[in-house]
């Protein structure tokens, strides 16, 4: 790839960029549950009084999403951010490719229904059981079942993941029981299809970026093994959780198994085929790791059962994970990162662990690894193992304290990190928890200005999707607070469809831009921006910047 052309109407500065990436940190709608605006953001709120700033769309069409209905997510968000273009996301390809009908004529559908039929095995759906459209939705699964039902297979097991985080927090029994309304209708004598486990998201199955792998290990034995609580349907396992620990929301639940005669009706055998139907690549690595690698040691399997394994996407591009998928992902491709270190950008991306892979792997396409070992630094602080509300601050202190060393360096032009903390601890709708957490944050930002002004660098503070900013459930005609039976708020967990910040604390200040900002714009004019400031000319198909230059 060719260097980028060097913008002669920038006269630079003494210190790097640092792009800031405020996780799950949005302009809220409403005044009652904006969690960001009920913080004392002292730092943030100074810097923004004094900069140049405008407000970014970060959901919907502007991120590749369906619909403005659709709320953005760290996926996309880091797509758009790290490309400088919109592509259409995952919800809108497997959405074509089943309208089209292209995800039944591809190899890979062919391949795991034969494999069922050859001696009438069972067909396995493993995902998030919702219609959130972040890392799932119910209408591709429905689709996938009664299209094996059409093509004479005979047995679908489905093992369930809830949600109650893209969508309401207790909203479990609102997706079982029209489901298996769906399921009876379609059921017959030659055709039977069936939950047969489950357990909530943040339980079960869906770690990422080996956080936790108890977590998968759990919902091996789960979905697999067949090992677990037993109950006769997913309904009466979700009323008998809620009854037992009080509180508890979906994300939270516990495994459940279904049993016919006493035995689990829907173990993973040899012979039968699995198809995991989330489409986002981040927390379907691990359960696909566990299907399909030999040389396997994050637990103990007991066994591996010979199957034939399908994501409905690719979810690492250049890993080729997994071997088989349903829907080709986006090609994203002359990303930000690679035209930096063609032009001999020294670069530094960081975060904990929860969320590394967004400042890496999504903001580099969907791309594993480095472009240039030499010019690209990518670290990565290890999460706590522990529940998000519990420690609110997560890793700002750690992330902060790496970042100062950093600038302090003079080893990079441009540093990009997260701070998970308005994502990770807005979902946990704990209220208290977030405020503490947007608090923790901005003590770090203050750090982070104070060491931008003495090395006269850059910041670019901004979001990949609001989060923190939305934590009651609304009314949507009236806007009043929805409330629980105590009268208390109910707590929304889910991201937010609010516009987030773009703002530019520049200390040395040289004119080469009007503070006036560009407005109307998405997310994906970060790239634009940040290739501005580092005094190159963005490419020509960038989505454009919000300096006016």
């Amino acid at each position: 790839m060719e260097a980028l052309k060097k913008n002669p109407a920038w006269k630079g500065r003494r210190g790097p960029l640092v792009l800031v990436i405020m996780d799950g940190v949005g302009y809220g709608k409403y005044r009652e549950g904006d969690a960001v605006a009920d913080s004392k953001m002292y730092n943030l709120n100074a810097v923004a009084a004094k900069s140049p700033k405008t407000k970014l769309k970060a959901h919907g069409t502007a991120v590749g999403l369906p619909s403005d209905e659709d709320m953005g997510n760290s996926e996309v968000g880091h797509n758009a951010m790290g490309c400088g273009r919109v592509f259409n996301q995952g919800a809108a390809l497997v959405t074509k490719s089943i309208e089209t009908s292209a995800m039944f004529e591809g190899e890979a559908w062919k391949e795991i229904v034969s494999n069922v039929k050859k001696n009438n095995n069972a067909l396995h759906f493993i995902g998030l059981f919702s219609d959130g459209n972040v890392h799932s939705h119910l209408d591709h699964l429905k689709a996938m079942i009664i299209r094996a039902k059409k093509e004479d297979v005979r047995r679908v097991c489905i093992h369930v993941l809830f949600d109650g985080r893209d969508v309401g927090e207790t909203s479990a029994l609102e997706y079982i029981d029209p489901f298996e309304n769906f399921l009876k209708e379609l059921n017959n004598d030659n055709f039977n299809a069936k939950i047969t486990s489950g357990g909530g998201r943040m339980w079960i199955t869906m770690d990422r970026y080996g956080a936790d792998w108890s977590m998968v290990d759990r919902g091996w034995k789960t979905h697999v093994l067949g090992k677990g609580r037993q109950f006769s349907s997913a309904r009466e396992a979700v009323e008998t959780y809620r009854k037992e620990i009080p509180g508890i929301i979906d994300q939270d639940l516990k495994e459940f198994v279904i049993t016919e005669n006493g035995k689990p009706a829907g173990t993973i055998e040899d012979g039968d085929s699995v198809v995991y139907f989330n489409f986002r690549g981040d927390r379907a690595l691990e359960i696909t790791a566990a299907f399909e690698q030999d040389n396997f040691d994050k637990f103990d399997r007991v066994r591996r059962p010979r199957v034939c394994y399908a994501g409905i996407m690719e979810y690492d591009g250049d890993l080729h994970v997994p071997s088989r998928y349903l829907v080709n992902p986006p090609s994203i491709d002359h990303t930000m990162g690679e035209y930096l270190v063609s032009s001999g950008i020294r670069t530094l991306a960081i975060s904990e662990t929860q969320k590394f892979g967004h400042v890496t792997y999504f903001f580099n396409g969907n791309r594993t690894g480095k472009f240039d070992d030499k010019l690209e630094e990518y670290v990565e602080i290890k999460s706590d193992v522990i529940p998000f509300e519990q420690r609110p601050w997560m890793k700002c202190a750690e992330i902060t304290d790496h970042v100062i060393a950093a600038i302090n360096s003079g080893k990079y032009d441009f540093i990009r990190l997260n701070y998970p903390n308005g994502d990770m601890v807005g979902h946990t709708g704990v209220y208290q928890a977030v405020v503490c957490s947007m608090e923790a944050m901005d003590i770090q930002l203050g750090r982070l200005i104070k060491a931008a002004v003495e090395a006269g660098a850059i910041m670019v503070l901004t979001a990949d999707h609001g989060n923190s900013d939305d934590m009651f459930e609304h009314d949507k005609k009236t806007g009043a607070v929805s409330l629980k039976a105590d009268g208390s708020p109910k707590s929304k967990t889910s991201h937010s469809l609010n516009p987030v910040p773009c703002i530019i604390y520049d200390p040395e200040y040289k004119n080469e831009y009007p503070r006036e900002l560009n407005e109307g714009l998405g997310i994906s004019s970060i790239a634009s921006t940040c290739i501005q400031i580092l005094g190159l000319m963005p490419p020509h198909d960038y989505d454009k910047s919000v300096l006016k230059m």
